[in-house]
């Protein structure tokens, strides 16, 4: 199973719908297996922005300043779903990284209005709710950024135990 790594950004946390973006997740048949609550600081926040995803060398200083700013002002959920082709599927789910051009039917599409632009005239990152790996090398450097082996668990899920032949006790 592919793993992929999620984290709720402030925004989502600080507007109180992280159990409804969790429960569409869930809905779609990802198990988590590992979850927590930080709150990031510059060094956390670049080594995933500019270390992994190069997000200054992409789009500039000013952009990356103001998306670790945007990522500061209040704790995040990272999380770690697991599934089939998890990072494109969480991708498809998650929708365009511009609120603006997500379809509706997306989390960014039904939850996040914010343009870059409007983002941008009042010095912050774009609130677009959540991160998800872009790719599966991606997704595995992420989730070794975030959490440690013992943070991550295999476990069946209620589904897996009921269809799955057990064997029988001697």
């Amino acid at each position: 199973m592919e793993q992929t790594l999620v984290v709720f950004k402030p925004d989502a946390v600080m507007r109180g719908i992280v159990g409804e973006i969790l429960t569409r997740f869930e809905r779609a048949g990802f198990k988590v297996i590992g979850m927590k609550m930080v709150r990031p600081g510059y060094d956390q926040l670049h080594g995933h922005y500019e270390g992994i995803g190069t997000l200054k060398t992409r789009k500039g200083e000013e952009i990356f300043e103001s998306q670790l700013a945007a990522m500061q002002v209040g704790p995040v959920i990272a999380m770690v779903l697991e599934g089939v082709e998890a990072v494109e599927f969480v991708r498809k789910m998650v929708g365009d990284t511009q609120p603006k051009t997500a379809m509706p039917g997306t989390i960014r599409g039904d939850y996040a209005h914010v343009t870059y632009g409007q983002a941008a005239s009042v010095g912050m990152g774009v609130a677009n709710l959540v991160h998800a790996s872009a790719t599966t090398d991606e997704a595995e450097r992420e989730i070794a950024h975030w959490f440690s082996d013992s943070e991550l668990y295999d476990y069946e899920t209620m589904q897996e135990m009921f269809t799955q032949p057990r064997k029988k006790a001697k």
